[in-house]
């Protein structure tokens, strides 16, 4: 049974999940945020007890708001303006694409990675979605499902492709938070990924797992290569030379990722699957302003 089809070990991690995300948040403090009633700086006025300027009363106005010691001194109807609190939008992007489970270290961090983003959002307040994709296919999945463990059933219809995640056929929200979690391999140019993740005012955020045995495979030799994507085998002998191109080749492909995502001002966090999960994500998530401390 792997992590994923493990219910009871799913409700272990989203329990240490809840321990991490008092520690380091989601940034919600970088941006003003439009939804719900809730407790984050809004981008407009609302009725907190933060107050924050003076304006003329206009027709329409509630009259509760009216500066009434202010009238008495100048005879002049004013309204009091106070900062608007809300709840921001997060949606969750998961990819469920075979690779994000090649390796139990990988696997593991993909899933820690998910539970923690799922419990600092709620923590927050915020309203979340979340959709698990793969190729053109997604699904919705309910915060319930997830905090049971019991959502494997949920993805298992999305059948393992070698396509590159559609995230433009999401409902994604206007002015979401949108955080995608994924190893990101696969061989589509990054714009066509991370556009989606920053249209319509979105703040976009990916989570990369990162695994050593992927980097840094140290092959030598006779090997037969099973594509995690399809199942289906590929013999090859490794040599010195060919392990340096696909060593540079991975580092290529990386470093094309973290300048699109500057470029679309997305935050991107490769987070290693050896290490400990708090240090993984904090020495990456502070610098890229994936993260921010409590």
């Amino acid at each position: 049974m792997t992590l994923l089809e493990d219910a009871s070990a799913l409700r272990t991690l989203h329990i240490r999940a809840r321990g991490w995300a008092r520690v380091l948040k989601l940034p919600f403090r970088q941006q003003r945020w439009r939804g719900h009633a809730g407790e984050f700086l809004g981008g407009g006025t609302g009725s907190s007890l933060d107050f924050q300027d003076h304006r003329l009363y206009l027709p329409g106005d509630d009259p509760r708001q009216i500066n009434w010691q202010a009238y008495a001194r100048t005879g002049t109807y004013s309204m009091k303006l106070y900062r608007e609190e809300v709840r921001p939008l997060v949606d969750v992007i998961l990819d469920v694409s075979a690779s994000m489970f090649a390796f139990a270290a990988k696997e593991q961090r993909a899933l820690e990675l998910f539970a923690y983003t799922v419990e600092s959002a709620l923590q927050s307040g915020a309203t979340l979605r979340c959709y698990a994709v793969a190729g053109a296919k997604h699904q919705l999945l309910e915060p319930e499902v997830i905090l049971s463990g019991q959502w494997h059933d949920h993805v298992s219809a999305l059948i393992p492709t070698q396509e590159t995640p559609v995230l433009n056929r999401l409902p994604l929200r206007a002015g979401a938070m949108r955080v995608f979690i994924s190893d990101l391999l696969f061989p589509t140019e990054p714009e066509a990924v991370l556009a989606c993740l920053s249209s319509r005012n979105g703040r976009g955020i990916v989570f990369a797992p990162q695994s050593q045995e992927e980097a840094d495979p140290g092959w030598d030799g006779n090997y037969e290569f099973i594509d995690p994507e399809t199942g289906l085998p590929h013999e090859h002998r490794v040599e010195a030379a060919l392990l340096q191109r696909y060593e540079a080749a991975y580092r290529r492909h990386f470093e094309l990722w973290k300048a699109a995502a500057q470029k679309h001002g997305i935050a991107l966090a490769r987070v290693a699957a050896e290490a400990d999960f708090q240090k993984a994500l904090q020495l990456e998530g502070l610098s890229s302003g994936a993260v921010e401390t409590a």
